[in-house]
């Protein structure tokens, strides 16, 4: 397998994007500054939004951010062409009483968040990072470096734990972060610290635990790239990347108004996208609303640019596992490293039909990238992600693709450095149209 300089290129920056994304909000003002150093122009929903076809403009909601660019000669019936991911992963979120400890070590009293492989925590070094609701009204952003450890028990102490190793969520999941009486001790002034702000400013907080470690490249001919929240970080870096590059282009999107790109990035889609920032919640309605009002569509004229608009639900799915094969379909088996997957489910549990397979197999030609195909076994349920909840709320036709990875859910997942880059790609062309 030969993997080019330009997908090396895009691993690195995929791993300065995720070492900069520890949280959803994180992710979220990262896509923004990404965007604005590109020329997007940040709108707040607090304020009117001016009508300026040939614009680029973010919003960010929470841990939520949509990005677009407006052909100058947009019609109020162009269609848009979606990328929707989400910003957040599985893991540990701070409880409300945070500081905890037992016989003299200091601890993190932490909730489960999702649906994370809990034993991949263990022994590893581990930051917290979120948001911070202060006293004067403000919302700071935090982030420490490596702070706490979920040790494991040694193997002397558990002589059955290579034939049944198992974490209780609650009384084996809180880590440690020093020595000491939790009483006198405050894991918050840590990450005030991080904020530059007063511990004692702090009313609220919405802080998560994130593997500190770099995304790294490996394997024979550097086939492989690990890295913690790449479900869905890389998909979320994708679109901002291939957002970015069709703004620029000379004959991308804003030279034509054959279509308006977006990028669609929600947050908790890992507990079922139910928020006001989430999949199934209002925030793309919202901003479909206000961008085609600015176009001076009517509701007619809305409903006509959505019947001929794409969403393309872009999230990680199961490579074929070399050791659990039977796990997966018999004959579907996408391996890393050979191209994007179309995500198909005969129960919907992914929103792709025949419609949309033939533009997915459209657009991966159209960026001269080869692709594969995912389905589940009968015997082991499928899961979902945004595709359905978006096509439900808006009736945008779309379709659920991805890129296939091992280690779904564990703190540090593996990808294959070609899938990400052509994951890019393919955005770009879809874009493009």
């Amino acid at each position: 397998m030969t993997v080019s300089a330009a997908a090396l290129a895009h691993a690195s920056d995929l791993a300065d994007f995720v070492a900069a994304a520890p949280s959803s909000y994180h992710a979220a003002e990262e896509v923004a500054r990404r965007l604005e150093a590109a020329g997007f122009t940040r709108l707040e929903e607090t304020e009117e939004w001016p009508a300026q076809p040939g614009g680029r403009y973010v919003v960010v909601r929470d841990g939520a951010v949509i990005g677009w660019a407006v052909p100058a000669d947009a019609a109020s019936t162009t269609p848009v062409h979606v990328l929707g991911a989400h910003t957040d992963s599985p893991g540990f979120k701070l409880k409300p009483r945070p500081t905890t400890g037992s016989h003299g070590w200091l601890q993190a009293a932490v909730e489960v968040y999702g649906g994370p492989l809990l034993t991949s925590w263990l022994d590893r070094e581990l930051r917290l990072a979120g948001r911070l609701a202060l006293a004067d009204g403000r919302v700071a952003l935090a982030a420490t470096g490596p702070l706490l450890r979920l040790p494991q028990l040694a193997i002397h102490l558990d002589r059955t734990a290579n034939e049944s190793l198992s974490l209780d969520k609650q009384t084996g999941t809180q880590p440690v972060w020093g020595v000491g009486d939790a009483a006198s001790a405050d894991i918050l002034g840590e990450l005030a610290s991080a904020a530059d702000v007063d511990a004692a400013d702090i009313r609220g907080f919405d802080v998560v635990v994130a593997d500190a470690a770099r995304g790294t490249v490996f394997g024979k001919d550097d086939a492989f790239f690990a890295s913690g929240r790449l479900d869905d970080l890389a998909s979320v870096h994708a679109g901002v990347v291939a957002l970015i590059e069709a703004a620029a282009a000379a004959d991308g999107p804003l030279s034509s108004a054959k279509r308006i790109p977006m990028l669609a990035a929600f947050d908790h889609e890992e507990l079922g996208s139910g928020s006001r920032s989430g999949a199934a919640g209002p925030f793309l309605e919202d901003v479909l609303a206000r961008l085609y009002a600015s176009l001076g569509a009517d509701a007619e004229d809305r409903r006509r640019a959505f019947a001929a608009s794409w969403h393309l639900s872009s999230d990680v799915g199961h490579s074929v596992h070399p050791n659990f094969a039977h796990k997966h379909d018999p004959v579907v088996q996408p391996l890393l490293g050979s191209g994007p997957i179309l995500k198909i489910n005969a129960n919907q549990r992914y929103a792709t039909d025949a419609v949309g397979a033939a533009a997915w197999a459209d657009w991966c030609e159209r960026a001269g990238v080869g692709h594969q195909e995912f389905v589940s076994n009968n015997a082991v349920p499928c899961g979902s992600t945004i595709g359905p909840i978006t096509a439900t709320r808006l009736g945008i036709r779309t379709v659920d693709i991805g890129i296939p990875i091992l280690s779904m859910h564990s703190a540090r997942e593996l990808a294959g450095v070609s899938d990400l880059h052509e994951l890019s790609r393919v955005a770009r062309a879809f874009f493009a149209g």
